[in-house]
């Protein structure tokens, strides 16, 4: 959705955000950002100073990347949308029922996500869907 370029997919969460603060009319795409941020007040902060842009974010400092972690939001809205993989849409309204809120219902989703990414990149290969439906499964109660 963004590309590989770390800080210009950074940007685009900077100038939507400003954009929605100035009161600019938004694209799609950064209707889609702004809705995640505004659920992640924490990180408002972070988004008002751009020279933030290079920061690294690591799990050694005790952080989690505001960037991924938003990102990760985003790509379950895609996932959604467009009901790819097969199945997420079920998944997905199962879990509305089970949680208190969509946001924690997507938060759960994202473990799986992360999963599935981060095995992708340590086998190097495309990621599994089927591995990931399975994982998403496993949150059903």
């Amino acid at each position: 959705m963004f590309g590989n370029d770390r800080n210009e997919m950074r940007q685009m969460f900077y100038t939507a955000w400003q954009n929605f603060n100035n009161k600019v009319p938004l694209q799609p795409l950064e209707q889609v950002i702004v809705n995640v941020i505004q659920q992640h007040p924490e990180y408002h902060s972070l988004l008002a100073t751009p020279s933030s842009i290079d920061k690294d974010f690591t799990p050694e400092m005790g952080q989690t990347n505001p960037f991924l972690h938003m990102s990760m939001h985003i790509a379950l809205h895609e996932q959604l949308s467009t009901r790819r993989p097969q199945g997420i849409e079920d998944i997905y309204h199962a879990l509305t029922k089970q949680f208190t809120d969509n946001h924690q219902v997507e938060h759960a989703m994202m473990e799986c996500l992360g999963q599935m990414i981060w095995q992708a990149q340590r086998e190097q290969t495309v990621p599994n869907e089927a591995h990931y439906i399975d994982c998403l499964h496993g949150l059903l109660s």
